[in-house]
């Protein structure tokens, strides 16, 4: 008798399975799933950002910031980078590229061969991106970011051939971003908004494949624009600040410091693994 029950569920287990193994193989890429990525960030040449002045602090940028005698205090330009030591006309050092990671949680339906999905992820990007500004007296003046955090939100489709599948993604962006800066200035006085959340889009593609009954593997392409355009530094009269200096000659309280360029680009190459459920 134990014998033939033993049996009897050994039966009834294979006929439960079957049909999840059957939509498994019939359609590998329809259900809730979780991961990760990993893989590394990068960004473009930015060689034509600068900073912007907005001297009389009327919230219009794109004043020239002028000495006494109206001369172009920052006759030395700029550059798309963090100015070097000691480097006081010009010379700069790239920005930083760096890792990709996150965790991601996400869910598709199976229609045939087309997948379609949504997935949410949070997760980091270790890149710092900086700009730097050159005056004759001579100083040099660095504003640089990073992220500290970021989240995205998306949608995915795609079409799958067997157990591989070829797909196209994007939706929202949202990052944290780290703001600082540095001078060799020590006449002025400095302060800031602080750090500050950018929102924006991302956009990508990548190739998915089923190797074990619940785990995949893939390698995945993601390009990310941010919009940036909170951060402010004020560069004002500190004790002993002559009223000659130029940057309170256009309003006492002192000259407004913006990026040109207030959006922050990025592309990632990340290596994808997901437990489908």
């Amino acid at each position: 008798m134990k014998t033939r029950l033993t049996i009897a569920g050994s039966v009834m287990a294979v006929a439960i399975a079957m049909p999840v193994q059957a939509q498994a193989e019939d359609a590998p890429f329809d259900g809730l799933y979780v991961g990760a990525t990993a893989g590394g960030a990068f960004q473009g040449g930015d060689e034509d950002s600068s900073i912007l002045f907005d001297r009389d602090l009327d919230g219009t940028f794109g004043d020239t910031v002028t000495t006494l005698s109206g001369a172009n205090a920052f006759t030395p330009g700029f550059c798309g980078g963090a100015a070097l030591t000691g480097a006081a006309a010009g010379g700069c050092a790239g920005d930083e590229d760096g890792f990709d990671i996150s965790g991601r949680i996400g869910y598709d339906r199976q229609f045939g061969s087309l997948v379609i999905g949504a997935v949410a992820e949070f997760g980091r990007s270790d890149i710092s991106d900086s700009v730097s500004a050159f005056s004759a007296t001579p100083a040099a003046y660095v504003l640089s970011r990073s992220i500290d955090y970021n989240g995205r939100l998306g949608v995915r489709g795609g079409f799958a051939t067997g157990r591989t599948l070829f797909y196209g993604t994007g939706g929202l962006s949202i990052a944290r971003l780290n703001n600082s800066f540095a001078t060799t200035n020590v006449v002025n006085a400095f302060t800031d908004n602080g750090d500050s959340t950018a929102f924006g889009f991302h956009a990508g593609g990548g190739i998915e494949q089923r190797i074990f009954a619940n785990l995949s593997i893939g390698v995945e392409y993601l390009y990310t624009d941010l919009q940036d355009d909170d951060y402010l530094l004020r560069v004002g009269p500190a004790a002993g600040t002559v009223s000659t200096n130029p940057f309170i000659l256009g309003n006492p309280s002192g000259t407004d410091f913006a990026r040109s360029d207030d959006r922050f680009r990025y592309q990632a190459v990340r290596a994808t693994i997901a437990y489908r459920f």
